[in-house]
């Protein structure tokens, strides 16, 4: 693959993020406020993992790599650049966000997550939305595009028996899943139509929890929302439930017979 063409001098970026530009003093009431939020969510993060103290060494891991280099200022590197243009993505949805233990493990409860669900966290990140799964006893697996994230957490995260990989949640094998958890807050139309559709690949009956905005599509049922808090603040988390129609059945005709209701 060759490097990509810069862009002429002056022109505008398809992927800028000019539209997320803030007035100065809007700005520093944003940051503070999400400095309010990211200290009060790891105060209740590491109440939390009192509870569950085989798993605070990964999530200080975690942390600790944050603090070393901090994920929330995406970079253009070329492997950067690279992975968006395998996966047709955009620099734009590269804003990182968290979802603390406090409002994964309250959503995956009600979702029905528990000993014997399996977990996969489409961008995944650093993984800490897995660590909630983990705490309920769920077998936690997530996707990340950026290997930068993955290679710094990864096998803090192995230890306690939590796979995080790099790859393309569009491509990804969904089919032992009986949750999923997506944070598409940033994504485009076209790559929320591509994960739609491989949501088409789970089972029967897995939950999916979408933040922000639901799932629009046939066979997806909505369960319930419900307001919870990020690290950039206040959210609405969608829970659907994958309902396919029943196939048509070949008839002894030779035409296509449709089950009976109830059977």
């Amino acid at each position: 693959m060759t490097e990509p063409t810069p862009p002429a001098p002056g022109a505008k970026r398809d992927d800028d993020l000019e539209e997320f530009d803030l007035p100065f003093f809007e700005l520093v009431a944003l940051r503070l406020q999400v400095l309010v939020f990211a200290l009060l969510t790891r105060i209740t993060d590491l109440l939390l993992l009192l509870w569950h103290p085989r798993l605070l060494p990964s999530y200080l891991g975690i942390w600790w790599a944050e603090i070393r280099h901090t994920p929330y200022r995406a970079r253009r590197t070329f492997e950067v650049v690279r992975a968006l243009k395998t996966t047709g993505q955009r620099f734009r949805e590269l804003i990182y966000g968290e979802t603390p233990l406090m409002s994964a493990l309250y959503l995956f409860k009600r979702a029905g997550l528990g000993r014997g669900s399996r977990l996969v966290d489409l961008g995944a990140g650093r993984g800490r939305v897995l660590i909630a799964a983990s705490w309920l006893g769920a077998e936690a697996r997530g996707i990340e595009l950026i290997a930068d994230h993955v290679t710094r957490v990864a096998p803090r995260l192995q230890a306690v028996g939590i796979t995080l990989t790099v790859g393309d949640m569009t491509r990804e094998e969904l089919g032992d899943a009986t949750h999923l958890f997506t944070n598409w807050l940033a994504l485009t139309p076209e790559t929320k139509a591509r994960l739609i559709e491989r949501f088409r690949t789970c089972r029967p009956g897995t939950r999916i929890l979408t933040v922000t905005r639901p799932i629009e599509a046939e066979d997806f049922v909505r369960l319930s929302r419900h307001w919870v808090l990020f690290t950039w603040g206040v959210e609405v988390v969608w829970i659907h439930e994958y309902r396919p129609k029943a196939p048509p059945l070949p008839s002894p005709e030779g035409g296509t017979a449709h089950p009976a209701a109830g059977a």
